[in-house]
């Protein structure tokens, strides 16, 4: 069964691309310029537990590259995560939420793996309208190599992050690698996740997973 993911008609102050524009000039891997950013598409992972919302957004500063940056938002501070935080925003609906950068969130890690090795896919989006589930058409799609639905076991511990373009993800399962600059279509040994969205139909590498 697809996953699935509610989203709520709500104001975020700061918003999401107001904290991106603060946070992304100091990250090595972003080549652009400083300044607003604007959102060219999405796509979000389920949390089994219903805790943590998982969603990568695809954004772009003037005419630079698109950047994937995969975030997570929490109820409450991720234990070890000080070094993640892209910052806090007030949700109207959730209240306080922490939004870290994903690729150091042990939740995202594990929704990526199974994306790309399981190709369990995106979750379908709902927003509910007048006490109605109304599901929002996606504005990208993804596409795995690997095994739809294939049994997946735990993915261990998180045993290390190599910040970069890729940044590298290292589990007991599998080795992971998140394609920051998306202009470049890194190709890398292992399966892989692509995507495509408006304006760009020819699928793109998104991620790549080598299992160990």
């Amino acid at each position: 069964m697809r996953s699935m993911a509610l989203l709520h008609r709500a104001e975020l102050h700061p918003t999401k691309l107001e904290l991106l524009a603060a946070w992304l000039p100091g990250c090595d891997w972003y080549q652009g310029p400083a300044g607003e950013v604007v959102r060219v598409a999405g796509y979000r992972f389920d949390d089994p537990e219903g805790e943590v919302g998982i969603e990568t957004i695809l954004v772009r500063a003037g005419t630079g590259p698109v950047h994937q940056v995969p975030l997570t938002y929490r109820g409450a501070p991720l234990d070890g995560g000080d070094g993640w935080l892209v910052g806090t925003t007030d949700h109207s609906v959730l209240g306080r939420r922490w939004v870290y950068d994903a690729c150091g969130d042990p939740v995202y890690v594990a929704a990526l793996a199974s994306a790309i090795l399981a190709d369990t896919g995106q979750a379908t989006e709902y927003v509910e309208v007048d006490g109605q589930l109304t599901a929002r058409a996606p504005t990208m799609e993804i596409v795995s190599t690997g095994t739809r639905d294939a049994g997946l076991p735990e993915i261990g511990a998180l045993l290390g992050v190599l910040v970069g373009d890729p940044t590298l993800i290292e589990t007991d399962l599998a080795d992971l690698a998140v394609l920051r600059r998306l202009d470049v279509g890194e190709q890398r040994p292992g399966l892989r996740l692509t995507g495509t969205w408006a304006g760009q139909p020819e699928p793109l590498p998104l991620a790549y997973a080598a299992p160990r």
